[in-house]
Parts: structure tokens; C-alpha cells; sequence
């Protein structure tokens, strides 16, 4: 037992010891971050969970994960709120008396410009998503609203302001198949997915209000699939696939748009987790992840895409979390009852385009779901 606890310890300050720098390129982590609606529970673990995912957030980390769903939920309150420490600094620094009226403007595009022209040199980040669902093993339906912001502006006279919306939207199903008693596990999500998205920059003292035809916009069905491979045996060791647009759809353009969104890349996602038992009333999930092990985002290292977390269950009501994901450390607290889970993390990405642990983007960020199952 002091052996197994000391080797548990050992990984969890390996995990934490690997935090902390920040800029480069405006844009989204579709590669280390493919999920249409993220988990705060994942993102505390590296975002490493496409083996131990069994809640509702199934339905976009790995389908097959339904099948380990102990209960009926039906969420109507699914959501998850995040920023960075740039907007946060950004709308909240300076004059205390200045904090009323600058925080607001933090929630629009143009707010943000005028906030980063008196904070220069920062990521400005805020992500939000609803998704209510009603979830039972074998099965999910619900809907999906969820909305990404990223701006920056560099020093000097003529620096610009660069930005980064995007917004998804749609209806989503999702069914699993589990053979031998658990054993294997198929399943497959459908989302009906509205897309709409605009990069892009202005001249610093350049009022922005974007327009249908600055956005690219257009629907596709878009197919996530995942597989599952649970040995029955101590510490339950698991292998797991997930492949991203599973039949490579592509986006219709809208009319009005500036074009279709640009195309969701075939990525598959590879993991392999162990759970052991500590004691009776902790258990332990230890899990490594490669995302896009399919090299399909070409600019992104394979350093950033290897992903690694662990979260410590105590009596399944409260979870301790540690994780390592994007070259940065994460971390994370959560309670959960039959009706109500709660989570609160930090986690980083890199902002560079290819180098491993080039500049950090810290964010925090906070997911309740709650319904009446």
C-alpha cells in the first residue's frame, strides 16, 4: 500500500511540475482540443479522458464511454464558462474604480479592443457553451450552443487587432453497443452543426461590428465515433480510440457567408488508462492520451499532442485532478450528486503554431451541470 501511494504521489508532481510562459498566433486548438463542447473535468486532467469518460460529455470525447454511464441524467443547466488570465487582467487591472466599466466590455468583440488598447500585449480568451441532454447508458439526445472569442494587440502606432469567433450550434444524438458483459464498447454521436466563424484583423482605433457576410458559415452532419477495450482484471486497464468527422463531411456555405468554415479535419485520438483501487474508498484513474495520432494537423509537434491526467475519487462525491496536456500543467476540483456536478479548473494551451511549450495561455474556467435526474 506505502509503495502504491508513493508511486501515485511521485506521478502527480510530474504532472504538476510542468507548468508555466505567453503569444503567437490567433486561432483554436482544434488539435490538442477537437471536442465540440469541452469538459472541466477533462481539461483538469490534461484533457486526457477519451478511456475514463462517463458522464454526458461522452457524447463529444468518445461515444463508447455511454456504455459506463451508471444513471439517467437529464440535465437542463449543462454549462461550462472559461477565460484567461489575459481577460482577466485586462478587464480587471488598472484603477479599482475603472472595473464596473471596463469588465463588461469584455463580453464583446469591440469591448475587448477598446480594453486591449489600454493592455497591450495580451491574449484576450473567453469561451462559453450550453448543452442540455437527457442521457441514459446506451443513449443521449440533446442540443449544443457554444461560443469562442480570442482577440490580441500588439505595442506601437500601428499595431493591429486580431481576432478570432466562432460559434456552434445544432441538435446531437448519440448511441453505444457493449459486448461481453462491457468488455467492448462501440458508440457513435451525431451533431447537425451550424457553424459560424471569422478571423480576421483591424486597425487598432477601428470600431468592429461584424457582419453575416465577414463570417464563414455553413451546416454539415458531423459523425464523432469511438471505441473501447476494458479488460476485466485489476486496475481495469482500458485502450480507446475516437475519430473526429468520422466520414469527413464538409460544411455547405450559408448564403450571405464569406464561404463554408473551414474544413473539420479525419483525426483519430488514441488512450490507454489504468484504475486502481486505494484503499475502500478511493479509487485512482491514471490516463495517457495521443491526441491526432493520425498527424492530420501537420503545424502542431507531437510533443503538444501527447496528454496525460489523473484524477483521485473519493467515495465518487469528490475528485481531485491533475493533468498535463499542450506542453502546460492542469488542475481541478469537483463535486458531483445524482443531480448537480461541479467543477472547477485551471488548464493552459500553447499559442505558438508548432513549438512544444513556446508561450502559455493560462485559463480558468468553471462547469456546472444540474437537472431534475
Amino acid at each position: 500500500m506505502v509503495k502504491n501511494l508513493w508511486t501515485l504521489f511521485t506521478f502527480i508532481a510530474l504532472l504538476v511540475l510542468t507548468s508555466m510562459q505567453a503569444r503567437a498566433e490567433i486561432g483554436f486548438e482544434d488539435a490538442t482540443n477537437p471536442e465540440f463542447a469541452v469538459s472541466g473535468r477533462a481539461l483538469a486532467m490534461g484533457n486526457a479522458f477519451i478511456a475514463k469518460v462517463d458522464d454526458p460529455s461522452s457524447v463529444f470525447y468518445n461515444p463508447a464511454g455511454l456504455g459506463t454511464i451508471r444513471k439517467t441524467t437529464f440535465h437542463l443547466s449543462n454549462f461550462h464558462a472559461e477565460t484567461n488570465k489575459g481577460w482577466m487582467q485586462a478587464t480587471t487591472g488598472g484603477k479599482a474604480g475603472d472595473v464596473p466599466s471596463t469588465f463588461p466590455k469584455g463580453f464583446s468583440l469591440d469591448g475587448t479592443r477598446e480594453v486591449l488598447l489600454v493592455n497591450r500585449k495580451r491574449i484576450a480568451h473567453s469561451r462559453f457553451h450550453l448543452m442540455p441532454n437527457m442521457t441514459t447508458r446506451y443513449f443521449s439526445i440533446g442540443y449544443l450552443y457554444s461560443k469562442q472569442t480570442r482577440a490580441y494587440m500588439d505595442e506601437g502606432d500601428s499595431a493591429l487587432f486580431e481576432y478570432a469567433k466562432r460559434t456552434d450550434s445544432g441538435p446531437f444524438w448519440a448511441l453505444n453497443l457493449s459486448l461481453f458483459g462491457g468488455i467492448m464498447k462501440f458508440g457513435i454521436t451525431g451533431l447537425w452543426l451550424q457553424r459560424d466563424e471569422a478571423f480576421g484583423d483591424v486597425d487598432k482605433d477601428t470600431t468592429i461590428t461584424l457582419q453575416k457576410q465577414d463570417y464563414k458559415s455553413g451546416k454539415s452532419w458531423q459523425f464523432v465515433s469511438g471505441f473501447k477495450f476494458t479488460l476485466p482484471i485489476a486496475w481495469l486497464p482500458t485502450v480507446a480510440l475516437k475519430m473526429n468527422n468520422t466520414f469527413a463531411n464538409d460544411f455547405s456555405t450559408s448564403q450571405g457567408s464569406a464561404g463554408p468554415p473551414e474544413e473539420i479535419k479525419q483525426s483519430v485520438d488514441a488512450g490507454f488508462s489504468l484504475t486502481p483501487q486505494i484503499g475502500r474508498v478511493m479509487r485512482v484513474h491514471m490516463e495517457l492520451n495521443f491526441k491526432d495520432c493520425t498527424d492530420e494537423h501537420t503545424d502542431v509537434s507531437t510533443g503538444r499532442k501527447i496528454t496525460a491526467g489523473i484524477e483521485l475519487d473519493i467515495k465518487r462525491t469528490v475528485f481531485l485532478r491533475f493533468g498535463y496536456g499542450d506542453g502546460f500543467g492542469s488542475a481541478g476540483i469537483g463535486f458531483m450528486t445524482q443531480k448537480l456536478q461541479f467543477d472547477l479548473t485551471t488548464y493552459a494551451v500553447d499559442t505558438t503554431t508548432s513549438a512544444f511549450r513556446g508561450e502559455e495561455d493560462r485559463r480558468f474556467s468553471i462547469t456546472v451541470s444540474s437537472g431534475i435526474l
